[in-house]
């Protein structure tokens, strides 16, 4: 059994939510970084308590759960806070998504989806990948489809849009595109042939550990993933 990493990305209305949806129904294994994010700054875990020490307790809500716009309000206008943010949580979220790959690899999964919003934003994440793949949609489409579900006008929708890395940009970085301008069943058979073409590739292929290495300790396993990823 082999497995291989996939990065999965796109843009605002682009409609990444649906090919993820798509191939959750077909069995894949995704890993939703957004979700992870969310997660590692609960109060029970390390970045919490890290968090609250650095930013003070006026962040909290009252059920104690962090006020995410009340900290997003203090890193956007303080560069050096985002980037203290930033020092907290991205380990602890790397941590996360290694567990994760660490499960689906040992449960012999082909390839694992790693859904990450600003995944052609950075040079250091794609390099992670053997393949990329972005969910786009032509620029009217995306721009009419924000201001409905939004309830944007379209001076607000375009401001939103121009914030990100413009679709046709990312476009030229990724190895794997799926057109969702259309309706879903076009997007649905787009995923199916994806799927096939990744189930049935023959490259990047390494043995899976043996059952004695995992019993060894997630520590030891952690640290031949981030080896094998890395190398």
């Amino acid at each position: 059994s082999t497995m291989f990493l996939v990065g999965l990305s796109g843009g605002i209305a682009s409609g990444k939510s649906t090919v993820v949806a798509i191939l959750r129904e077909l069995g894949c294994a995704v890993i939703d970084a957004d979700v992870i994010a969310r997660e590692v700054v609960q109060p029970h875990f390390k970045a919490y308590q890290q968090i609250v020490r650095y930013f003070g307790t006026e962040i909290l809500l009252e059920n104690g759960e962090i006020n995410r716009e009340a900290l997003g309000n203090i890193i956007f206008s303080h560069p050096e806070k985002r980037q203290l943010l930033n020092s907290i949580t991205h380990p602890e979220i790397q941590k996360e998504m290694l567990k994760q790959i660490l499960k689906y690899f040992v449960l012999g999964y082909r390839y694992v989806v790693l859904d990450i919003p600003l995944l052609f934003e950075t040079n250091r994440l794609p390099k992670f990948m053997k393949y990329t793949v972005l969910v786009y949609c032509d620029p009217p489409t995306q721009l009419s489809r924000l201001m409905k579900r939004n309830g944007l006008s379209q001076a607000e929708a375009e401001a939103r849009i121009a914030s990100q890395l413009p679709l046709d940009e990312k476009r030229k970085l990724a190895s794997h595109i799926i057109d969702n301008s259309g309706d879903r069943e076009s997007t649905r058979r787009q995923v199916l042939r994806l799927h096939a073409r990744l189930e049935d590739s023959l490259d990047f292929l390494w043995a899976r550990l043996a059952v004695g290495t995992v019993v060894a300790g997630l520590g030891g396993l952690v640290y031949l993933l981030l080896r094998h990823f890395i190398s």
